[in-house]
């Protein structure tokens, strides 16, 4: 009897017992789906919206250039695969370009969008559009590595504040080369975490991302050598050693996989070059700057003479003498602490607790601590390369830390104390208040300490702010508010303002008694204002502001 009314009671009592773990399965698939989800509309949005930043028509151009006449003759300072990857969305486009084109790299892109006949609102959202598809997936690959170290509940929280960050949503939905360089990166580093257990599997994986990653932006060689080391960590963490000779071997086998990583993403450098001209046919560009010292050392790199010419080209752009605004002031030359700065303006504050708490978690946590060198050790080697540059331009040098420090983040779940899991809601979910208010507006973000995007033009400039990326909006904004008035515009930008139905003349090439109506400036003209432009500020009154990126004066 007593059996048998055990018998009639286990399957509630199991069906209670699975319905919490099923009820769990179902949120943490619904988080999986719903994030990315949010962060394609956030995405698809800001990428229709928006005219095209500086960069960008640079990057079409010579996407549609390189494919169809087989030449790597424009912007040789950014390897092929970033362009590559853009050009699989003009693949859809009748977008062509003659092959007897002569002009400079910033002539063909204006060229491109503006006039040969194409339609610049239908060829930008096709070429930001793959790099919108990788940065969904480059989020998966988040969540994955989070989800590695600490379970599902850390690998939602990691997949949260990627898919929350304004910076990567921002520059997730551009044509251009920071956030798939940053993505491949991240992907090398959780690989090789894989390769740990499966080296035959992962490590092969590893090196087509890091090739991937060294492919689409020159700034990932300094990645390079932090990967390598791990590539040989990994395989060694695979055996253990009991005696000198297998320690012997164990060495030998890590530097056997390092070197097989590396032989990997060479092959990967030298494919996407080929992809572009299959006889490598290679002007080097005039002027090139000489490779002397220590960047000499470049020249031994086993890869594509392109390459190689290319890094020179970025090497004569670090050796110019760069201006920069932070803090409301302008400062001629580098400053080692822009980034950091930058940083604490553009990240939410909830994600600003977080990244320290994790990384210390990482750091400090037994269990934790052999993922380290996997995520805050790449971090931290590119934050200070990128530190050490001399363009000081914006957080998408830096579009690598929302990555890494997301998965780090994670390492706070591990924390088996009662305020932890309200700690970590609490934050994550001011995060996604901060986000969601900069919508559309995500270049131009910064965090309320900062007093929100609204305010931004006064801490930051250039690729923070104003990227050129309102044009179009203001078009708008001018025919619904003002239209007929006489307008005076300083636009910072590769946009063409008479393609977005904007009449106006240039304030500065007329004497400054006769410009009177709008006068419209961009923000980052503002903020490096000469003498002239900013007697006019001086002597005009805001009214208006675009996109937080523009505004709009009114000159009696």
């Amino acid at each position: 009897m007593l059996t048998e009314a055990i018998r009639e009671d286990a399957p509630p009592l199991l069906a209670a017992a699975r319905s919490p773990a099923r009820r769990c399965r179902w949120l943490l698939a619904l988080a999986v789906v719903a994030l990315p989800a949010g962060m394609a509309a956030a995405m698809l949005t800001t990428a229709v919206a928006q005219s095209p930043t500086i960069d960008e028509p640079v990057y079409i151009g010579t996407a549609i250039f390189s494919l169809e006449h087989h030449s790597l003759r424009y912007n040789p300072e950014h390897p092929p695969l970033g362009k590559l990857i853009i050009a699989t969305g003009l693949a859809f486009t009748d977008a062509h370009v003659d092959a007897g084109f002569t002009g400079d790299q910033t002539q063909l892109g204006r060229h491109v969008l503006y006039e040969s006949g194409h339609d610049p609102g239908r060829l930008l959202p096709a070429a930001r559009l793959p790099v919108i598809v990788l940065t969904l997936l480059f989020g998966l690959v988040v969540f994955a590595f989070a989800r590695d170290l600490t379970g599902s509940a850390g690998g939602v929280v990691a997949l949260a504040l990627y898919a929350l960050s304004p910076d990567v949503i921002a520059h997730g939905s551009l044509a251009t080369l920071d956030v798939p360089m940053a993505g491949f990166l991240v992907t090398s580093c959780w690989l090789l975490w894989r390769a740990r257990h499966h080296p035959g599997r992962y490590l092969p994986l590893a090196g087509l991302a890091l090739g991937a990653a060294v492919a689409t932006k020159m700034s990932a060689l300094a990645a390079v050598p932090v990967v390598l080391a791990l590539a040989g960590l990994s395989v060694r963490h695979t055996r253990r050693a009991d005696s000198p000779h297998r320690t012997l071997r164990r060495v030998g086998t890590g530097v056997a996989a390092a070197l097989g990583v590396a032989l990997i993403a060479v092959a990967v450098v030298w494919i996407s070059y080929l992809v572009v001209d299959p006889r490598l046919r290679w002007v080097p560009p005039a002027g090139l700057p000489p490779a002397d010292g220590l960047r000499a050392l470049t020249g031994l790199l086993p890869l594509p003479r392109p390459y190689l010419d290319g890094l020179r080209v970025q090497f004569g752009f670090e050796d110019q003498v760069w201006t920069t605004f932070l803090f409301g002031s302008v400062h001629v030359g580098a400053l080692w602490y822009y980034l950091p700065a930058a940083l604490l303006v553009k990240t939410p504050l909830g994600a600003l607790v977080l990244w320290p708490a994790g990384t210390g978690t990482m750091v400090a946590v037994r269990r934790l601590r052999p993922a380290a060198p996997y995520v805050v050790v790449p971090a931290a080697v590119l934050l200070a390369a990128a530190m050490t540059g001399s363009r000081d331009l914006g957080v998408r040098y830096a579009v690598f830390l929302p990555m890494f420090l997301a998965v780090a983040a994670a390492g706070v779940v591990t924390l088996r104390r009662r305020w932890t899991s309200v700690a970590v809601v609490v934050l994550v979910a001011f995060t996604a208040v901060s986000s969601l208010r900069t919508f559309p507006y995500y270049l131009p973000y910064a965090n309320e300490a900062f007093g929100g995007p609204a305010q931004t033009h006064r801490q930051l400039h250039d690729s923070n702010v104003d990227w050129g990326q309102d044009l179009g909006r203001l078009g708008e904004v001018l025919k619904e508010r003002y239209p007929g008035e006489r307008v005076w515009l300083v636009y910072k930008g590769s946009g063409v303002p008479a393609a977005y139905g904007i009449d106006a003349a240039d304030p500065l090439a007329v004497p400054p008694e006769t410009v009177h109506g709008l006068l419209v400036v961009s923000d980052s003209a503002i903020a490096k204002a000469d003498d002239r432009l900013s007697a006019l500020l001086r002597t005009s009154t805001p009214i208006d502001d675009v996109g937080h990126s523009i505004t709009i004066h009114r000159r009696p």
